[in-house]
């Protein structure tokens, strides 16, 4: 599997992505938390990284052209837009619940669950995931 260009500049790309979320992490916490090696949401986006590596590897490697460039390209598209848009308005709509919940139980003395608020990306997390990914797809596949 290290033979395989494309697989390896997809996950360096999402390696790489998720350190510079745990050094954005430890700078703004002023401690390292491990939890953001295998986080969702952030900064920059891994899933968007990952998948344009991926896309970009098998472009350079198959051509544009090729059948399995159009599934990669088509597969990260997909990606992308749920990365910025569904997963980011499912993290609003939590961030709104949980406000609400927070309403309702400070009336009463019920305990609460609260809903993850930090599922998706802003276009511009996607964008830097993107760009990471398309550096990575093309150093790897020099």
């Amino acid at each position: 599997m290290l033979d395989n260009r494309a697989l390896v500049a997809a996950f360096v790309a999402w390696l790489i992505a998720q350190v510079i979320k745990l050094v954005i992490g430890l700078v703004r916490d002023g401690r390292i938390n491990l939890r953001y090696l295998v986080s969702t949401g952030g900064m920059p986006s891994a899933h968007s990284a990952l998948v344009t590596a991926l896309t970009v590897a098998i472009g350079r490697q198959a051509g544009l052209q090729s059948p399995l460039f159009a599934i990669a390209a088509v597969f990260a598209a997909v990606v992308l837009y749920d990365a910025a848009g569904l997963r980011q308005a499912v993290s609003i709509q939590a961030r709104i619940l949980n406000r609400m919940l927070d309403e309702i139980f400070s009336q009463h003395a019920i305990s609460e669950s609260r809903l993850r608020e930090f599922l998706g990306h802003t276009p511009f997390e996607v964008s830097v995931g993107f760009g990471l990914g398309v550096l990575i797809g093309f150093v790897l596949t020099l």
